[in-house]
């Protein structure tokens, strides 16, 4: 299947993101008030009170969230023919800084539409709309493979591995992790999920464990691209090089 789809237009992405704030007492009154109203909304838990929903759940919400790491990769093919994926990752505590220097890759080196397309777990949900909107907070110039103002979602050019592995489904949401696992897929283990980055980054400090996370996503998802295409072999970890 996706034949219509070249691996070397590809760019796999996945993004880690944390609320904007280590605690909600560092909140503006404003910003508690508009959470305070946005958690009865969200959360289902009994007796949990916003302050304490905060670092639970404010961190995938552009609202209410930054973006601490975008790792994106490519293929691309020596010589040889042996295609090797490269990896390189914007991270920092600074959202504005981050999300420029990865604007102007994307306009420097990928900035044809037409030919390149995202691809990434569920980012047609969460990590495009996600990175779109914290752009549009920091004023940060639209690189014009994110411009996606007007287009409608069956417009859309991105991969998302989610919808693909839905078949038409709308009912079930399916993890990279249980895919991965389901598929045989080798995932190199780490310590953290996805669920950890918050208290890793706010009590932690351990930045780089998340951004080695983060690339490790996102090399699981081009793994998964292949299997979707049939592709025989499989990226193995000295074909994966950081940038």
């Amino acid at each position: 299947m996706l034949e219509h789809i070249k691996l070397d237009n590809l760019l796999f992405i996945d993004i880690e993101t944390v609320p904007a704030a280590p605690n909600f007492s560092e909140l503006s009154n404003a910003m508690q008030e508009l959470w305070a109203y946005k958690h009865s909304l969200v959360s289902k838990a009994e007796n949990e009170t916003s302050e304490d929903g905060y670092l639970m759940r404010a961190g995938v919400y552009a609202e209410f969230a930054k973006i601490i790491c975008i790792s994106m990769g490519y293929f691309y093919t020596e010589k040889t023919g042996k295609r090797i994926l490269r990896l390189k990752s914007f991270s920092g505590d600074n959202e504005k800084e981050l999300l420029s220097a990865f604007a102007e890759l994307l306009s420097s080196k990928f900035n044809k539409p037409n030919i390149y397309q995202f691809c990434g777990h569920n980012i047609r949900e969460f990590d495009i709309p996600f990175i779109c909107r914290r752009m549009l907070v920091h004023q940060t110039p639209f690189p014009k493979l994110l411009d996606k103002a007007g287009k409608k979602p069956w417009e859309s050019q991105d991969v998302d591995t989610l919808q693909l592995w839905k078949f038409g489904d709308y009912k079930h949401y399916t993890s990279l992790k249980l895919l991965a696992e389901l598929l045989q897929i080798p995932t190199p283990k780490d310590q953290i999920e996805g669920k950890d980055v918050c208290r890793v980054y706010w009590q932690e400090n351990g930045l780089q464990h998340i951004v080695e996370y983060c690339q490790k996503d996102v090399a699981t998802v081009a793994r998964l691209i292949l299997r979707f295409k049939g592709e025989s072999g499989t990226l193995q970890e000295q074909d994966i090089v950081i940038v």
